[in-house]
């Protein structure tokens, strides 16, 4: 009676574990070009924003001209249009490069999971929703945090 041991499937080669992080930096990095080279300031320049047709400002609206002031350096014009986009940017900056970097060595990328994930989840829609609200306030906090 022989016992044979599972056998393990070969490695997967890097170029196929780097494609879907390659595909996403990739696709925003040729979003960024465009927006660095096609200015949003303009009125209309990519479109109509829906929500600010509505009359309120969502969380993304002033992202597309906070990402061409960053292309620009200009920080301070960036966090005028968009606070919350600018503060993210490099959490989700680091969340690519550890996504890219674990799939560059083969592993999995860590992920939350239970109770950890809830909370960061339940922290992320708290804050976004105090964000879109407070950019709606007629108050001063308001009128600075609108694009």
């Amino acid at each position: 009676m022989s016992v044979l041991a599972p056998v393990a499937p070969p490695p997967t080669p890097r170029r196929e574990r780097l494609r879907a992080p390659a595909l996403t930096i990739g696709g925003l990095a040729l979003a960024t070009i465009a927006l660095r080279l096609h200015d949003p300031h303009v009125a209309g320049s990519w479109g109509i924003c829906p929500s600010a047709a509505l009359g309120f400002w969502c969380p993304g609206c002033g992202g597309l001209r906070a990402v061409n002031d960053l292309t620009h350096g200009d920080v301070a014009s960036a966090a005028s249009s968009n606070l919350l986009l600018v503060v993210l940017m490099p959490v989700a900056v680091a969340l690519l490069a550890a996504w890219a970097l674990s799939r560059w060595h083969g592993r999995r990328a860590p992920r939350l999971r239970g109770r950890a994930a809830a909370v960061v989840l339940v922290a992320g829609l708290v804050v976004v929703g105090a964000f879109t609200l407070l950019r709606n306030l007629p108050l001063p906090v308001g009128t600075w945090l609108a694009p």
